[in-house]
């Protein structure tokens, strides 16, 4: 019965993809209330919302596994482990399973997909696992992005990537799929319709948040280590920059393309940039180590997890203003914006998801 249960819910979740939700606005004045705590064997670095029903939690070595949530009722639809046979992809001689690190995801835009990224994998031949502390000379092991088909919530694609991979983000016109090789100091380009990567197009140290222009010329890469966001001219494969300031973790879009909004870990603070003026905008600090960010899908909010100070803020984007700052968990680190339910999700590290409505 339950087996039948959670396949309606699937199948529900996958026949809503047809009619993409238009989102919930967030009332300037509306207060931010904590609705539901999600507990189990868990422990997210990210989550993210597929805009069509599901919110997906990426949880590292420490489980092992991706888990997906109904973004209405909050149930668990299913736990993907991150083992995978090499060999039956090509990748190993070994017979042996191998295992990941799921760090964070991105939804295909036609909704079948969701790819996710490995800090590390686990298996024969994998000697040398990542760190957060390295450079293309530290010889760590490479790893792989795998692809999750949405009819199975099972894996059936991966792709060989840089080393200790991070933020990875389809883009709207599903030509690419591109990666944040943190130790590699690089971004892949992996080809949706070629099923392999066709370009390694090299950043400064950490490359980390990507943001796609809604045309898909554009893409935006945070250099963590520097203070420079690169601009990957996705027809060409050239690159100019944005100087934004120090140590740039995630980067969001406003709705139109206009604005950008950057997390700036060291200070504290979100930077904006206006992209029609090329000129940097107001800047606010949202607490100490603002690591992820989201946006609603009117634009008018701003959702920063800050991870040092345990909290998440809530930021006005007409004027850079904290409207709220809300204790969430402990070491708060990865955050989504639901739009068809207007809800926040908060991934907490040491292991619950914080879910908060904005009316």
């Amino acid at each position: 019965m339950r087996k039948r249960f959670l396949t309606l819910i699937l199948i529900t979740s996958l026949c809503a993809r047809a009619i993409p939700a238009q989102g919930e606005v967030v009332p300037p004045e509306s207060k931010m209330k904590l609705i539901k705590t999600i507990n189990g064997a868990i422990s997210p670095k990210s989550v993210r919302s597929s805009g069509d029903g599901v919110v997906s939690a990426h949880n590292m070595m420490y489980r092992h596994s991706v888990t997906v949530y109904d973004a209405k009722s909050f149930e668990l639809l299913k736990t993907i482990p991150d083992s995978v046979s090499l060999q039956k992809f090509g990748y190993s001689k070994s017979a042996s399973t191998f295992k990941g690190a799921p760090v964070e995801g991105t939804y295909s835009p036609d909704g079948k997909y969701l790819y996710v990224s490995n800090y590390a994998m686990y298996g024969p031949g994998y000697n040398k696992e990542g760190h957060d502390t390295c450079s293309p000379t530290s010889g760590f092991d490479k790893s792989f992005i795998y692809r999750i088909n949405r009819s199975s919530y099972e894996i059936d694609a991966i792709y060989p990537v840089g080393s200790v991979p991070k933020v990875v983000e389809a883009t709207p016109n599903n030509k690419y799929v591109l990666v944040a090789n943190w130790c590699s100091y690089t971004v892949s380009v992996i080809s949706v319709e070629d099923q392999k990567v066709v370009r390694t197009i090299k950043i400064g140290r950490y490359p980390r948040g990507i943001a796609v222009s809604k045309d898909s010329k554009r893409a935006y890469v945070a250099e963590m280590g520097g203070s420079r966001i690169h601009v990957i001219n996705l027809e060409d494969f050239s690159v100019t920059y944005i100087p934004i300031g120090s140590n740039p973790r995630a980067i969001v879009l406003s709705p139109d393309n206009t604005k950008m909004y950057v997390t700036m870990n060291q200070s504290g603070k979100v930077a904006s940039w206006d992209l029609m003026a090329n000129a940097p905008g107001k800047s606010v600090k949202t607490g100490e180590a603002a690591r992820s960010l989201a946006i609603s899908s009117d634009g008018s909010t701003m959702f920063v997890v800050n991870y040092e100070s345990d909290t998440m803020s809530k930021v006005r984007t007409s004027d850079m203003k904290v409207l709220e700052t809300i204790k969430a968990c402990n070491e708060p680190i990865g955050i989504t914006y639901d739009a068809p339910t207007g809800n926040t999700w908060v991934a907490c590290y040491k292991g619950q998801i914080k879910i908060y409505s904005n009316h």
